[in-house]
């Protein structure tokens, strides 16, 4: 009996043991686990872009609407609304919408209540022979011309009628606009821009109007003040003959201000900015990628202008994925 206690002793005993030993192993197994853990770098997936050297320009941007060319100091507006001189009746017309007209072209003429338009061209012709024949005089020969003038509606310059108001038989007063030449070639694209960029603007600077196809132009004025109704500077640009632009059309633009020649450049996703306006990317060596501070400068479409002392074009950096990464850190490339 006491040699079966002891047996059953010594099988407890070993049952013991063999349990504790395989929860020691199991505790070793599962700390160098943790440790092979800790120690293995961690990869994280990202894609890549390359610096590049680029122009980049700063553009100030906004819309505009297409429209004559005003007057400047050499060159009359290239829009021309026409009034009636006098009060009177339309006698007779002589163009239609979309008629191109010819710098003094009649447009139409107008019975007045003392005269009408054939009688008055008649005394003119009256005037002129009796003036050649020497049977008149010369103010007679202008009262008559004057009289006709005041019956007849011409155009200051050259272009297209775009408008045309009255039929014959209507009753015009003075000052009435009868119709509306302009000069289609002799087109601006006008603008109004925010005080607080106009101080960028100088006559001279390229314009770039984003229609398809583009077409690009160069200001030619910039308002010295500005409208205290909006807070805008008034700025337009004259249009190529060519431009294929309409009158009335509004127009997205861009004004470039200033031009990097000859810059380095990322994709704009390997920039990261912090709350603190602090700049990073990431540069790649094989597989691992370190942080790097940098200036930014110009963004124009997808790339933004960096400087750091000794950044090369063609190397590599970091560009989905660049957020949030550590200092230094090891990477996987999913876009090679």
């Amino acid at each position: 009996m006491k040699s079966k206690r002891i047996a059953i002793g010594l099988i407890v005993f070993l049952c013991a043991g063999l349990g504790l030993y395989w929860l020691l192993k199991v505790h070793r197994i599962a700390r160098v686990s943790r440790k092979e853990a800790v120690s293995a770098p961690t990869l994280v997936s990202v894609q890549i872009g390359t610096i590049r050297r680029m122009t980049l320009h700063r553009y100030v941007t906004g819309f505009g609407t297409v429209g004559p060319a005003p007057a400047t100091a050499v060159r009359p507006a290239a829009d021309a609304p026409l009034a009636s001189p006098t009060t009177g009746v339309v006698y007779r017309v002589n163009v239609a919408e979309g008629q191109s007209v010819r710098k003094g072209g009649v447009l139409m003429t107008l019975n007045s209540g003392s005269v009408t338009a054939a009688y008055a061209e008649q005394e003119v012709a009256r005037q002129k022979q009796l003036y050649a024949q020497h049977n008149t005089s010369l103010k007679n020969l202008q009262n008559a011309e004057n009289q006709l003038a005041l019956l007849r509606i011409t155009t200051p310059l050259s272009g297209t009628v775009v408008s045309l108001n009255v039929k014959p038989g209507a009753a015009v007063g003075v000052n009435t606009v009868v119709a509306e030449v302009m000069d289609l070639k002799r087109l601006v694209v006008k603008t109004a821009v925010p005080e607080w960029e106009a101080n960028e603007l100088k006559p001279g600077e390229p314009v770039q109007v984003l229609t398809q196809p583009p077409v690009d132009a160069k200001l030619s004025f910039v308002s010295p003040t500005v409208n205290t109704s909006n807070g805008t500077v008034t700025a337009w640009a004259p249009l190529p003959a060519d431009s294929g632009l309409l009158p009335g059309r509004y127009v997205p633009l861009r004004i470039v201000t200033a031009t990097h020649v000859n810059c380095l450049a990322v994709p704009q996703a390997s920039v990261v900015t912090r709350q603190d306006g602090k700049s990073f990317i990431w540069l790649v060596h094989d597989t691992e990628a370190t942080r790097v501070p940098v200036q930014i400068g110009f963004r124009e479409s997808s790339w933004v202008e960096v400087e750091h002392k000794g950044l090369k074009a063609g190397e590599t950096v970091v560009t989905v994925g660049a957020y949030g990464l550590p200092k230094k850190t090891q990477i996987q490339v999913t876009n090679r």
